[in-house]
């Protein structure tokens, strides 16, 4: 392990597909779903229109010019008020990078960018078993438990009106 090359933090750009798409292998290597992140990878302008939307965030931690961890998350305005919050979708870590602090100067980075969108809260899900992301949000925020649910989408809406509003 290299722990003595300094980490540096990137919000990606549109510019930035290399970066993009090395994150992509991150993630699929650090939640074994290496197909699910390289399969069916979306095409650059796909990413390029998604690294330029104004509710999509990406970080990279960068050593040495590698990324080595990231996170993604989206921003979800309200209706109720005038605020957002921040979902953190994804957020990963190479195993030969873990235990330096990245994961916390990820979150703390994104804690920024909510700042200067006005954003009053960031949150995230984790697995029941992944203690040390159950351990890492716990240390930075409050924990709710909450049931989730996956909601298949499929074409037998037939049976539903279309309503004029």
């Amino acid at each position: 392990m290299t722990h003595s090359a300094p980490i540096s933090l990137c919000q990606l750009s549109a510019k930035d597909l290399a970066l993009m798409e090395e994150l992509l292998v991150i993630f699929g290597e650090a939640f074994d779903e290496v197909d699910t992140y390289s399969a069916s990878r979306p095409s650059e302008e796909y990413l390029k229109r998604l690294l330029s939307s104004d509710y999509f965030i990406a970080l990279a931690a960068l050593k040495n010019g590698a990324v080595v961890g990231g996170l993604t998350a989206y921003e979800l305005q309200k209706f109720e008020q005038e605020r957002s919050e921040i979902y953190i979708y994804d957020l990963a870590v190479a195993a030969d990078h873990r235990r330096e602090g990245i994961a916390t100067a990820l979150i703390q980075e994104l804690k920024k960018i909510a700042v200067a969108r006005a954003a009053y809260v960031i949150f995230v899900q984790a697995d029941i078993g992944d203690d040390p992301a159950i351990a890492l949000y716990t240390k930075l925020g409050i924990r709710e438990d909450v049931l989730h649910f996956d909601i298949a989408v499929d074409d037998n809406s037939d049976h539903l009106e279309e309503m004029d509003c």
